[in-house]
């Protein structure tokens, strides 16, 4: 996989923000910067999956049945 150079301008407290919290986690301001986008370009498609199905008009599937479909009945 090839790798992209991405610059971006952040506000002073982000930025202090960022380098403590990396520091606190002992990764690098990269590693949180990638896993920040990956956590948020996979909520974004979740979100536009969701709004997708709800435009189809389907019948909505209860929580429980869900859960039994994946074997997460307790």
């Amino acid at each position: 996989m090839t790798n992209h150079t991405l610059a971006v301008d952040l506000p002073d407290e982000m930025q202090m923000r960022l380098k403590r919290l990396a520091r606190e986690a002992g990764r690098s301001e990269a590693d949180c910067i990638r896993e920040a986008i990956t956590d948020y370009l996979e909520d974004w498609e979740d979100y536009r999956l969701a709004e997708a199905r709800m435009k189809t008009n389907l019948p909505a599937i209860p929580l429980d049945e869900v859960e039994r479909r994946l074997e997460l009945e307790d």
